[in-house]
């Protein structure tokens, strides 16, 4: 008879390669500290990796942010500039158009003035370039330079000597002005001080006459 060793052996192996699925939970490995604390550490690495994206992405989108701002401010800048420059002729255009004699007033070239300075008015109005209100508002030093105190309402604009404007809601030039020192109300106050007391004198002498002329009739 053939010895039986082999099938023994091939018997064996079988049961060596078995899968583990057939294994009952009791015979499984159990989960040994080191996975878990490998597993852990994955985690903490992955949150760390997604938080550092996330500040980037964040830090990327505010730049894009502050370079769009910048370039804003930069062609805010160039036109404000342009604008300031033209601002002088604006203004001997109206100090010419002001001044013309009356007998050349409906001229041909003095319409032709008339209409450069209207072009030049509507390019600086399509940049956000609008006149300041200083005439009769009450003086505001972020608007208005005073160059001179003049009689008048204190505190208040009395004259403009050089017209100020804004550009897109910003100070371009500020508007040059005469502001009132208050001396011209005092004045006037003081006189209507001074009218009163002379009506109540007045008022009182003629109380006063009427019994001077009784006792007069009652010696008479």
């Amino acid at each position: 008879m053939m010895p039986k060793e082999p099938e023994e052996k091939e018997e064996l192996n079988k049961e060596s390669v078995e899968s583990p699925q057939d294994a009952t939970p009791e015979e499984l490995p159990e989960a040994t500290p080191g996975i878990d604390e490998a597993l852990a550490a994955e985690k903490k690495r992955a949150e760390e990796f997604l938080a550092s994206w996330q500040r980037a992405q964040a830090d990327f989108i505010n730049y894009k942010r502050r370079v769009e701002q910048e370039r804003l401010d930069f062609n805010s800048y160039a036109n404000a500039n342009l604008c300031n420059s033209v601002l002088p002729v604006v203004d001997d255009l109206e100090r010419a158009i002001a001044h013309i004699p009356e007998e050349y007033a409906k001229t041909d070239w003095v319409e032709g003035v008339r209409l450069v300075e209207k072009k030049f008015k509507t390019v600086l109005e399509g940049q956000g370039v609008k006149p300041i209100c200083a005439l009769g508002m009450a003086f505001d030093p972020n608007l208005h330079e005073a160059i001179k105190h003049e009689k008048g309402t204190e505190g208040m604009v009395i004259a403009e000597y050089q017209k100020g404007y804004m550009i897109n809601d910003k100070l371009l030039r500020p508007s040059r002005v005469g502001v009132g020192s208050g001396e011209e109300e005092k004045h006037h106050k003081a006189h209507a001080k001074e009218t009163k007391t002379e009506e109540d004198k007045k008022g009182l002498a003629q109380k006063e006459q009427p019994e001077d002329n009784k006792e007069e009739e009652k010696h008479g």
